[in-house]
């Protein structure tokens, strides 16, 4: 995972007063595996009203994973650097 995009991201959209569920705070162990940590991030999302999106998305299979069941789910997605107010 890449938890210095995660959290920066994160970090910003706080700052502009959003609520942010971040992948790598609920994956803090650095040796979790992928399986465990997509099944904490789905579970997750599906309390989200949102689906911010990183730059580069469409090279990560999670994040591939969580648009498609976003999408499936009706949950928003949006492109987090577009992200400019709440």
């Amino acid at each position: 995972m890449n938890f210095p995009a995660f959290n920066a991201e994160a970090a910003r959209l706080l700052a502009l007063g959003f609520e942010v569920v971040n992948p790598a705070d609920l994956n803090p162990e650095p040796d979790t595996g992928w399986h465990e940590c997509m099944r904490n991030d789905l579970k997750a999302l599906l309390d989200c009203d949102a689906l911010a999106l990183l730059d580069g998305w469409q090279q990560s299979a999670g994040a591939r994973l969580e648009m498609h069941v976003a999408h499936r789910v009706g949950i928003e997605i949006v492109i987090a650097e577009e992200v400019v107010a709440c």
